[in-house]
C-alpha cells in the first residue's frame, strides 16, 4: 500500500449536522476532508463516521493521524 496523499497540513474545522460521513483516506478527494471515489482502484478506502448531535469536529487532512478521521495534531510532526 502507498502512502496517503497529504490534502492539507491543517484539520478541517467544521461543524457537522447529524448523520454518516466518509472521510477521504486517500488524500485524492476533491472534496477534503470527504471522499468523492478517487480512492478507486487502490487499496484506499473511505473512513464511515457518525455525528449524533451537530457539532464543531477537526477532521484530518495529512492523513497521519493515529485516530481518523480526527485530527491528532500529527501535522505538526516534522
Amino acid at each position: 500500500m502507498s502512502a496517503a496523499k497529504i490534502a492539507a497540513k491543517e484539520p478541517a474545522v467544521q461543524t457537522l449536522e447529524t448523520g454518516t460521513y466518509y472521510w477521504c483516506s486517500c488524500g485524492l478527494s476533491k472534496n477534503q476532508p470527504f471522499c468523492d471515489g478517487s480512492h478507486e482502484g487502490s487499496d484506499f478506502k473511505p473512513v464511515a463516521f457518525e455525528i449524533t448531535e451537530t457539532k464543531q469536529v477537526a477532521l484530518c487532512q495529512c492523513k497521519r493521524t493515529a485516530t481518523p478521521p480526527f485530527c491528532d495534531g500529527k501535522h505538526k510532526d516534522p
